[in-house]
């Protein structure tokens, strides 16, 4: 058993230890109440786009409708598209299994699909790859500690030109989406092409306009060629801010999981401590008991050798 010493060091470590994890818990969660607020007050934008392309579609003769950003454009078999993914992971880890359960994700769908490209957003992800020699066609270097409308507009872009210029016939997001505030699950969203029955839900249009066809100046599929993009960004933006949140939730219930490990620790330890203090008080106590019966012992011998 270890000395009192030794447990103190050790009570004194682990403290330190809890101290650390009690603050990184309340960083993140002041980041993650700013990132909700962040997310929130970009939604009516994006729901209004959405909603719009929705009208497009139901006052628009479908067939009329030759646009590249839908799915009806392709002939050729799945196992001859070329597939992008968006890889979205932390910057560090300490984060419970949130960037494993990304990774697992990506890494199965580029062995399924071999006609790939890859993109990635974080440092955890670009190093796993690189030290796999998983050749990494984009990296953007940004901090997932701020996600912005202006970096999501930049993969947005990067993607979409890609898609453009026929080098992808399908995009993907890889990222975390947060259920609840106790629950976060790794999911792929499919960004491109997209499909018109998502758009065709009673929620996204108007009763009154049921039924009327428009026209579109110069056409409607000039209009998708602003939209769609927009659209796409908004998707990405909330997908690095759900993402990020997800980190933020991840890293809190982590460190309140070693906070709770620390205390349990602590408390078995001042066990410890004490049961060997008790006992070097009770061996103390031995001692001076037998060192007094020693010297009572030795002061009868002399009073019995004096007497002779």
């Amino acid at each position: 058993m270890a000395n009192a010493r030794e447990i103190q060091d050790r009570i004194r470590s682990i403290n330190d230890t809890k101290k650390i994890t009690s603050a990184m818990y309340m960083i993140s969660s002041s980041k993650l109440k700013k990132a909700k607020k962040a997310l929130a007050n970009t939604e009516p934008y994006f729901f209004t786009l959405q909603s719009t392309i929705a009208r497009i579609l139901n006052h628009t003769e479908s067939e009329n409708i030759k646009q590249k950003y839908f799915e009806e454009g392709l002939t050729k078999p799945e196992s001859e598209h070329k597939k992008g993914y968006i890889v979205v992971t932390a910057d560090k880890g300490l984060a419970g299994a949130y960037n494993h359960n990304v990774i697992k994700i990506a890494q199965e769908q580029l062995e399924q699909y071999p006609n790939n490209k890859l993109y990635v957003v974080g440092q955890v992800g670009m190093h796993y790859f690189e030290n796999r020699s998983i050749d990494i066609d984009h990296k953007f270097k940004y901090s997932m500690q701020n996600p912005t409308m202006n970096r999501s507009r930049n993969i947005a872009e990067t993607v979409l030109d890609a898609y453009s210029k026929n080098q992808l016939d399908e995009v993907y997001i890889i990222y975390t989406k947060m259920i609840n505030s106790m629950a976060s699950e790794a999911e792929m969203l499919k960004l491109l092409p997209l499909k018109k029955g998502d758009f065709r839900e009673e929620k996204l249009l108007k009763s009154e306009e049921q039924g009327i066809v428009f026209d579109f100046i110069p056409s409607a599929d000039v209009v998708f060629e602003t939209i769609v993009p927009n659209w796409i960004s908004g998707l990405v933006y909330g997908a690095l801010v759900e993402a990020y949140c997800s980190e933020q939730n991840s890293r809190m219930m982590a460190m309140q999981s070693s906070t709770d490990s620390a205390n349990e620790m602590l408390r078995e330890l001042g066990i410890v401590y004490n049961r060997v203090r008790q006992a070097a008080i009770t061996q103390e106590i031995t001692e001076v008991i037998s060192g007094a019966k020693a010297q009572k012992k030795k002061k009868m011998n002399r009073e019995e050798e004096s007497s002779l």
